[in-house]
């Protein structure tokens, strides 16, 4: 059965989608909390009680957000068991999230105001390719140590894996150029899997 959300919930996750709408639109240092407070409908207090550290600390979970709602968050890495079906399940959720139009735009933004604002492109490494990096290595070396992979380099095999899945698709959307056909991606996404798979399976 699904859980209703509460209305608390409810205003955090509106507090959130308004934070990384308008950190798209008009850029990271020129978006206040007033105005994150009234595109989401609540009050300037309502905001900081949800987030006292202010528009980083709306940013950094804002980008966990994304993560974990394409289930790639430390609980969904739980569930992943077998090896070659972990890497399918994890390669096309993040393929999905790397296609998304947010993650584009988030990361233009970044990439934007890298030399004006470093601190924004710290806190999306972090929280989104780092994280990443670091849930993916823990999960080989689980894998690893259970004799279901050999990965001596973990960290090194997990940058390996989800670079080789940003590929082409991905660049193409971050320079506006016209995308790859989906069914071209899914193939490619696939073929990645069962390239690391033949590199790494006992």
């Amino acid at each position: 059965m699904v859980r209703n959300r509460s209305k608390s919930e409810e205003k955090r996750d509106s507090i959130l989608d308004s934070a990384i709408c308008l950190f798209i639109e008009q850029g990271f240092e020129n978006t206040s909390m007033d105005q994150i407070a009234q595109r989401a409908n609540v009050s300037k207090q309502t905001v900081y009680s949800h987030f006292a550290g202010g528009k980083e600390e709306l940013f950094s979970a804002s980008i966990r957000s994304k993560c974990t709602s394409h289930q790639l968050d430390a609980e969904a890495f739980k569930k992943l068991k077998d090896p070659r079906s972990a890497l399918t399940t994890l390669a096309f959720r993040f393929s999905e999230l790397l296609q998304t139009q947010e993650a584009v735009h988030v990361f233009r933004t970044c990439v934007a105001q890298a030399e004006t604002h470093p601190q924004l492109s710290r806190l999306f490494f972090a929280e989104g390719p780092g994280n990443m990096f670091d849930q993916v290595e823990f999960l080989l070396l689980q894998f690893h140590q259970q004799g279901l992979l050999n990965i001596e380099q973990p960290r090194f095999a997990a940058v390996q894996f989800l670079m080789m899945i940003h590929g082409e698709s991905r660049l193409r959307l971050e320079l506006n150029v016209e995308p790859r056909p989906e069914e071209e991606t899914q193939h490619y996404v696939q073929n990645c899997v069962d390239t690391f798979m033949r590199a790494y399976g006992c």
